[in-house]
């Protein structure tokens, strides 16, 4: 399952992007669902593809910032502590080391079909 979701996850890197799968564990008491945490880091600089998750994502800055952005919504900047939230049926257009001298951590916790990509690329 950690093969799986490093494969998917590797859609959303960049070149300087090291996404690292952490656990995926089966939801007991909610058949066919499971969560899932990746750890992100992103380079000084470092942008992400826009994409989806088809699932419900909670992320946290560990280090540094980050920008984000759903479609849709406002464009915001995160810093260490603060959190971000998709939905399933957002599309994330802007994913972003705010630094162009710093990396940025952040975790990302999933709750998906189980089996299901972490992360499905929008052309």
């Amino acid at each position: 399952m950690l093969k799986l979701l490093f494969f998917a996850a590797g859609l959303l890197a960049a070149q300087d992007t090291k996404v690292t799968p952490l656990i995926s564990k089966p939801l007991d008491g909610i058949p066919g669902k499971e969560g899932a945490l990746l750890r992100v880091e992103y380079a000084p600089g470092a942008t992400g593809s826009v994409h989806r998750h088809n699932a419900h994502v909670f992320v946290y800055v560990v280090e540094g910032s980050i920008v984000m952005q759903v479609k849709g919504g406002k464009e915001v900047t995160l810093g260490p502590g603060q959190t971000f939230t998709e939905n399933p049926q957002d599309i994330h257009v802007v994913g972003r080391n705010a630094s162009k001298t710093k990396p940025a951590v952040f975790l990302a916790f999933f709750v998906k079909d189980q089996g299901a990509p972490a992360v499905v690329p929008v052309p």
